[in-house]
């Protein structure tokens, strides 16, 4: 006997008539004018700044005691004065001179102990054992020893400046070359990358974010490191630096230059982080799709 198969039944179309498109809904709706300025990120951070600003305002208002906590308007007086009539700009220009000789003279050595270290096994036990040894030694506590070695001065500030940033620098730099996949790795061999050409060509590019962390990083660690310095020895070469301004003014009991010494540090760190390092992220990083 034949089986017949039976179809199965149909199903009856359904149409749905629309009375206008934008029953729908809109596909992509436009930005109120707010929500378009909410996206700006420079505007929320400069509104954070704006509530932190009134709040410093109104607590030293409610508090009256301009030799503990001075004002806003207080501060930014006393930052004008400093600036333009007083030796802030100096002693600034002095920490900075001192900081940028530190931290290049780090990132250079920083260089070199990651290029051994992604080279060689002995050059990976190296940096290990150096990093988990002096990684955790705070700066400032070579201070008096580098006072021994080198005098009173510069050399002994950018001295601890090379410890706060070498450590930090060559942790980040190695861990971001070492996450490096493996198939970016034969195929940089593959194309005949050897030695410096293979750490400078490959690893570099592909380990960045993770470098620009470090280098951020290790920016912070010397800033803090150089003001704590100067605010405890204070002297570098023939005149002192930001972190000696701050002590000169406490010493005097001047509280609103010595809120005006601080907001310099925190202004430079701002710009540092908001203006230098973010451009450096924007021309490498987020153009090349390796980070949101």
């Amino acid at each position: 006997m034949v089986e017949h198969k039976v179809a199965p039944p149909a199903r009856p179309e359904r149409m749905i008539a629309l009375d206008a498109m934008g029953a729908v809904g809109d596909v992509a709706r436009p930005l109120a004018p707010f929500e378009r300025i909410a996206n700006i990120t420079a505007v929320r951070r400069l509104f954070v700044l704006v509530v932190l600003a009134v709040l410093w305002e109104g607590f030293a208002r409610i508090s009256n005691n301009p030799l503990l906590f001075p004002s806003l308007t207080d501060t930014v007086e006393a930052f004008y004065e400093a600036a333009v009539y007083g030796p802030l700009l100096e002693r600034t220009l002095n920490s900075l001179q001192v900081l940028a000789a530190g931290y290049a003279i780090g990132l250079v050595i920083a260089a070199l102990f990651t290029t051994v270290a992604v080279s060689t096994r002995i050059g990976t036990d190296l940096l290990s054992t150096l990093t988990a040894m002096f990684n955790p030694l705070p700066a400032i506590a070579l201070l008096p020893l580098a006072l021994l070695w080198f005098g009173l001065g510069a050399k002994s500030l950018i001295f601890v400046i090379i410890h706060s940033v070498l450590w930090a620098v060559a942790l980040n730099t190695h861990s971001g070359f070492t996450s490096v996949s493996q198939t970016l790795r034969m195929a940089g061999q593959n194309v005949g990358l050897r030695g410096l050409r293979y750490v400078a060509l490959l690893l570099v590019p592909a380990a960045l974010p993770a470098i620009v962390t470090g280098l951020k990083i290790g920016w912070a660690f010397a800033w803090r490191t150089l003001i704590a310095a100067e605010l405890v020895f204070g002297a570098s070469s023939r005149s002192g630096g930001l972190g000696w301004f701050i002590f000169e003014n406490r010493n005097q009991l001047e509280t609103a230059s010595v809120f005006a010494g601080l907001l310099t540090v925190i202004l430079i760190g701002l710009f540092v982080e908001s203006v230098i390092f973010r451009t450096i992220e924007n021309a490498t990083i987020r153009k090349w799709g390796m980070q949101s």
